[in-house]
């Protein structure tokens, strides 16, 4: 029977517990009665406070001498990066064919331009087979210069080639002859 809402005075009914036998539907009177009963009996576990990692102590500043913390100029940082990388020899290359004219003279780079570099031989081109002879005849001198003003043994041999010559064969078909001769070196 609901209670009457014009009656202040008069108690509301509890609701009663429900019996041990009947299972509550989702088990959720079931476990806290259950926690009740271990709480009830026994105090709770006390942990150990945790203790916290120490690391070790780095200093904040690198002191009265330069550490790779500090700042550093940046050409120092880019010659150390190229010597740990094994860039140095490629450097160098690109400074020789940079600096051609500077290194062997304007006259003489007039005539005769870097082509490739191998392993330590620079293949140089010439403008005629006059020039060609020249810078073979100069060949030593021109590497002890380029490695002194490099400042490390790059080029330990320079190969000498003469001009190109033009193809003479034009069409499909060809006719055996000796060519054109010494007009090309």
């Amino acid at each position: 029977m609901p209670p009457d809402p014009d009656r202040p005075d008069e108690p509301l009914p509890e609701d009663p517990e429900p019996a041990p036998d009947t299972p509550d539907p989702d088990g959720l009177e079931l476990a806290r009665r259950i926690a009740r009963q271990v709480n009830a009996g026994t105090p709770a576990p006390q942990r150990p406070p945790r203790r916290k990692r120490r690391r070790p102590i780095e200093p904040m500043s690198s002191g009265a001498r330069p550490d790779d913390r500090d700042p550093q100029p940046i050409g120092d940082v880019l010659r150390r990066m190229v010597e740990e990388r094994g860039w140095r020899t490629d450097f160098d290359v690109h400074a020789l064919i940079a600096r051609w004219p500077e290194l062997i003279g304007p006259s003489n780079a007039a005539h005769c331009r870097p082509e490739a570099y191998e392993d330590g031989v620079l293949t140089v081109r010439t403008s005629s087979t006059a020039w060609a002879v020249q810078m073979r005849s100069m060949a030593p001198a021109v590497v002890a210069r380029l490695n002194e003003q490099l400042g490390s043994e790059v080029v330990r041999r320079i190969l000498v080639k003469g001009p190109d010559a033009p193809s003479w064969s034009h069409g499909r078909l060809r006719v055996r002859g000796r060519g054109p001769r010494d007009t090309y070196g």
